[in-house]
């Protein structure tokens, strides 16, 4: 059985435990001048706690690839070069600390310039343009202005030249955000994706977009370093719930796993949803735990699993039960820098800490220490 605190190894990198860190949004960058889309003090520490905490891998959150692929103007952007050289803390810090980092690269699509979730003061944030596959809306948001060939192509090219500037910056891992309704994920599924040329209709034509965007990192990717892609296993609509209105499916998930696999792409990062607002999601604890297990045994490639993974056991189970090669945490992350240093007392596993922190962390290394 494999154990949650094994480390894995994918092309060169060694990551030094199976409990990862999500990318969550935080909405905290700099919005204007010269610094816009930067990381800011609060990704430092965000990133750090979790570091100290014992995380294997910290995924840096969905970072666009333009400044209209963004969310909100608050998002981490990867289209500058001052953007990539603000993350050299991060990446210095963490390295020191063992862990490994990687950056999700994203372009929202038809879901950019919805704003952050919160307000703030009288300030009111700035909107622009949607772009999409098509012209269909995501719910209540304003319809996007379709792609054209050419401007596809600039959006792969931004892909690239964003992933040129994360192995400059020192990343070790890449993640595409091919997931939760954005763009990619947009062009896979063809309740979003009603165009009638090479990138519509036909599952290879709507999986296009999807490869000539790994194929454009990859080139600008070192070899030794892993590719990861974010995937929303099903959209919970027709082929996989009751609901018939026509989505992705898990049988096309898979099919494009097995696409990936040959375009080097190195491990999945199993989601689903996003794509229609009023899915019906049956969110429980593992309940999506299956999709990550079912792409790995059926299209042969590494798979993280995600989605109300909470307990030590539960995550450790995933693991050693080969469902999935990893777990990634996000809301237990934010609640609990400390996780993974809790899982390990509670499963009888040893942990490094930082000497500063001995005092905090003494009761796990009794629990956890290894015998003589």
């Amino acid at each position: 059985m494999t154990s949650l605190f094994d480390p894995i190894t994918l092309r060169g990198l060694t990551i030094r435990n199976r409990i990862w860190m999500s990318p969550m949004m935080q909405f905290s960058s700099t919005p204007t001048g010269p610094d816009t889309g930067a990381a800011t003090n609060w990704h430092f520490q965000h990133f750090a706690a979790r570091a100290i905490g014992g995380v294997g891998l910290a995924m840096v959150e969905a970072t666009s690839v333009s400044p209209e692929g963004r969310s909100s103007e608050y998002d981490l952007g990867l289209w500058n070069d001052q953007q990539a050289r603000s993350h050299g803390r991060i990446l210095d810090f963490l390295h020191a600390h063992g862990t490994a980092v990687g950056i999700q690269l994203v372009h929202a699509g038809r879901k950019a310039a919805t704003g952050r979730p919160w307000k703030e003061g009288n300030h009111i944030e700035r909107t622009w343009d949607r772009v999409g596959p098509s012209t269909e809306p995501f719910g209540s948001i304003p319809a996007p202005r379709q792609l054209t060939t050419a401007e596809i192509r600039s959006v792969v090219e931004a892909f690239g030249a964003a992933a040129r500037r994360a192995r400059h910056a020192g990343f070790d891992v890449l993640e595409l955000h091919g997931a939760h309704g954005y763009l990619i994920h947009q062009f896979l599924s063809p309740f979003s994706n009603h165009r009638t040329d090479h990138y519509g209709g036909s599952l290879p034509n709507r999986m296009r977009f999807a490869t000539e965007v790994v194929d454009a990192v990859r080139r600008e990717w070192p070899e030794d370093k892993p590719l990861f892609f974010r995937v929303s296993a099903t959209d919970w609509l027709a082929g996989d719930t009751e609901d018939r209105r026509i989505g992705w499916t898990r049988d096309e998930t898979v099919l494009l796993a097995k696409v990936l696999r040959e375009h080097g792409v190195d491990l999945l990062d199993v989601s689903t949803g996003g794509i229609a607002p009023d899915a019906q999601i049956p969110v429980q604890p593992n309940y999506q735990v299956q999709f990550a297990e079912e792409i790995r045994r059926e299209a042969g490639i590494p798979t993280a699993a995600v989605g109300l993974i909470t307990e030590p056991g539960q995550a450790a189970e995933i693991v050693s039960a080969g469902r999935a090669d990893a777990v990634f945490l996000a809301r237990e992350l934010l609640s609990n820098p400390n996780w993974a240093q809790r899982a390990a007392a509670e499963l009888g596993e040893p942990m490094d800490y930082p000497q500063q922190y001995a005092r905090g962390f003494k009761k796990f290394d009794r629990v956890a220490a290894p015998s003589s």
